[in-house]
């Protein structure tokens, strides 16, 4: 296909400036249509940025438009009823992170993706940062090679900062009501108040869990969480260990969450800028100390000026055309729902 055909389900905050915009601008892609239960919205954003059609909602434009492919940037606790119905296209769905509000509801997303015979692109977009991207390829590379060493230790610190950075000042609102639509049902295995806790854990940190699993290039179990809510401690399948801190101290005028992935005789460091910058790659860096007779060295690539959310689209367009695959499919994000499940075991004890 020259132009992958993409229609847009929801075109509020993230939908607009997260995903819409990156889109639009891309020479491979053509955004065809929009379906948003908010007809002001919907007109105003498809002015804007010069989609073609406006629908009232998915269901008319999927029976009206040949899709390539479907964005559908929803509340997560609302994937269980928008996502198997969006699945029924017959074309592959981005959706943002994580799967769903619970590990029950993302096996149903899950088996309505294999009953619809496509596939979901879950929107880790940390894992489409071109630093992360890149050092993804260097640590895979060192494992191959060996010349570092086996991989020791992975450790991920994520406090809480301005994620936004202006991220949102072109977003387009309007005063039409927002519709007031029932969430998915909640867990069945927590009480009220751990189901609430398991949401804020998932919303906050599932990006985190979800690349703890990409660096260490496996799957993992979690083995200790402290009652704090600051730390949890991993095992990987073949004993790496890993630690993910969590809020350990605060910013207000910066983000400064970071990797650091060891190896015997050095790292990889990863620094990810906040997640709605624009045009600003992550940082990485390097180190190795082979000993004996050779220098210790430091490198750092100099990483193209493409922001995270736009490679993201890139990737998913580049899914569709059958050039790549997703980053990370519906498969693999349930399996960030059942880690999240596990670490509220151990704090909460249920």
């Amino acid at each position: 296909m020259s132009k992958v055909r993409i229609g847009f389900v929801g075109v509020g905050q993230m939908g607009q400036c997260a995903h819409l915009r990156n889109y639009v601008n891309l020479a491979d892609c053509e955004v065809v249509a929009i379906a948003e239960l908010r007809p002001k919205l919907a007109r105003a954003v498809a002015a804007r940025y010069g989609v073609p059609r406006v629908y009232r909602d998915h269901e008319e434009m999927m029976s009206a438009e040949e899709l390539d492919g479907i964005v559908a940037s929803q509340p997560f606790t609302r994937h269980g009823t928008i996502v198997p119905e969006v699945l029924k296209a017959g074309v592959p769905v981005f959706i943002e992170k994580p799967l769903a509000g619970s590990v029950e509801v993302g096996e149903r997303i899950v088996q309505a993706a294999r009953d619809s015979n496509t596939w979901i692109m879950v929107g880790y977009h940390k894992r489409s940062d071109p630093a992360t991207m890149f050092a993804k390829a260097e640590m895979d590379r060192l494992k191959r090679t060996n010349e570092l060493g086996e991989m020791r230790y992975v450790r991920i610190t994520m406090p809480p900062g301005d994620w936004v950075v202006g991220g949102f000042v072109d977003q387009i609102v309007t005063d039409d009501a927002i519709p007031d639509l029932e969430p998915d049902p909640p867990a069945s295995d927590m009480d009220g108040q751990t189901y609430k806790e398991y949401v804020s854990f998932v919303n906050y940190y599932i990006h985190q869990v979800n690349l703890l699993r990409h660096l260490l290039g496996e799957p993992y179990s979690v083995r200790y969480a402290d009652s704090s809510k600051i730390l949890m401690v991993v095992n990987s399948e073949s004993g790496t260990p890993g630690v993910l801190e969590m809020a350990p101290y605060f910013t207000s005028v910066d983000w400064q969450e970071s990797a650091l992935v060891c190896f015997r005789n050095g790292w990889v460091r990863l620094e990810l800028p906040a997640p709605m910058a624009l045009n600003r790659a992550g940082r990485v860096e390097s180190f190795r100390d082979l000993g004996k007779d050779t220098m210790p060295e430091t490198f750092t690539p100099q990483l193209p000026w493409v922001g995270a959310m736009r490679q993201q689209a890139e990737n998913f367009v580049k899914a569709v055309k059958g050039e790549a695959k997703p980053p990370c499919d519906a498969q693999e994000a349930l399996e960030d729902l059942k880690v999240a499940r596990e670490y509220m075991r151990l704090v909460k004890g249920q």
